[in-house]
């Protein structure tokens, strides 16, 4: 038998909630608890609409995910001229609201805020910010930035038939600007929420410039003359060769990855580079940080060079000797790799003595 409250309803009552009673009564729709109400918003404030653009060119030039066809170009193209103009002007922005302007005489506030008017292009930004923001934007920076600002127009306009590898190569130099533009000039200025959520828009971005190899080798390109005159091993972020290693810690020159502690050593241990899971004890600092098996960009034919990630002490791997005396491990001096039996230095000095007393 049902119970009053499984009945159906009286004639003339309602069965809804009171919730949808009163969502009906005042001719709104009803939203479930703990979903948003009304159309779905847009939140694209300038950095975040950048970066949202160089999402989209990492995922038509990602080179791991499909072969790159002209499509993929041809967007990659207009979203990262698009990002160029939007995170450029969201610099100048920081500096100055007018200087977004074509003609920043004529700026008002009252426009600004309305979002009615005429920007400055991405030529004249690049002066802005050379001249009135001090930035360092150098000439092959500026002509690439020329380079695509065409391309864009050429396919946006008229259409463009070119060497799609040589479109890719611009494109690339662009988004290494970029990339350093974005981690030099415009991050480091962002606080709190904006700063966190900019951060993890930027996580996708960074992974998949990756596997754009024409970004790749634009950028290495560019570190090597860097690169050359630093300690520089295989990066356990990004796999590139362009880890500088300090004591204690590191920072990736290719992907801006830091490491401040001995964390480095347990990440390094990962890579292909590291032959030997297994650190040692450093004869110098007295840490487990001692890895054997460590590649570095200046010698890569030695691959036995024994690291230290804590002290940053390197040796070759045949200099860590055995004492024909204790037997403990030490580091050969250069002056003693010519002399039989190994002695450590503890060892040397306690048989000193009874050699000079003679027969």
């Amino acid at each position: 038998m049902l119970t009053p409250h499984q009945g159906p309803a009286r004639t003339g009552e309602s069965s809804d909630t009171p919730d949808l009673k009163e969502a009906a009564a005042g001719g709104r729709r009803y939203v479930p608890p703990g979903r948003p109400s009304g159309p779905p918003q847009m939140d694209f404030p300038p950095v975040r609409n950048g970066i949202d653009y160089l999402a989209s060119v990492v995922e038509h030039l990602d080179e791991n995910a499909s072969a790159v066809g002209p499509r993929d170009l041809k967007y990659a193209v207009l979203h990262l001229q698009a990002a160029v103009e939007v995170l450029l002007k969201a610099r100048l922005l920081r500096e100055h609201w007018s200087l977004a302007f074509k003609d920043p005489g004529t700026a008002t506030r009252a426009a600004f805020e309305k979002g009615d008017f005429e920007s400055c292009g991405t030529s004249a930004a690049v002066r802005r910010l050379q001249d009135v923001v001090g930035i360092a934007i150098d000439k092959k920076e500026s002509d690439a930035l020329d380079a695509l600002s065409k391309d864009r127009n050429a396919l946006q306009h008229y259409g463009l038939t070119h060497n799609a590898h040589a479109v890719e190569a611009r494109a690339g130099r662009v988004l290494d600007f970029l990339m350093r533009f974005l981690q030099e000039e415009l991050l480091p200025l962002l606080e709190g929420p904006e700063r966190e959520r900019a951060t993890q828009d930027m996580a996708p971005v960074v992974e998949g410039v990756r596997n754009i190899s024409s970004y790749v080798k634009r950028r290495l390109d560019r570190l090597r003359g860097e690169l050359s005159r630093s300690q520089v091993v295989m990066c356990p972020a990004c796999e590139q060769r362009a880890l500088v290693v300090v004591p204690a810690g590191g920072r990736c020159r290719f992907c801006d990855q830091a490491w401040h502690d001995a964390s480095l050593v347990f990440d390094y241990l990962g890579t292909p580079d590291a032959r030997n899971a297994v650190t040692r004890v450093c004869l110098h600092c007295h840490v487990l940080s001692l890895v054997e098996g460590v590649v570095f960009a200046d010698s890569p034919e030695v691959p036995d060079t024994l690291y230290c990630f804590c002290c940053g002490a390197r040796h070759a791997s045949h200099e860590l000797v055995l004492c024909a005396g204790c037997t403990r491990q030490w580091f050969l001096e250069a002056e003693d790799e010519g002399t039989a039996p190994h002695l450590c230095p503890d060892c040397r000095e306690q048989m000193e003595p009874e050699d000079a007393a003679g027969p």
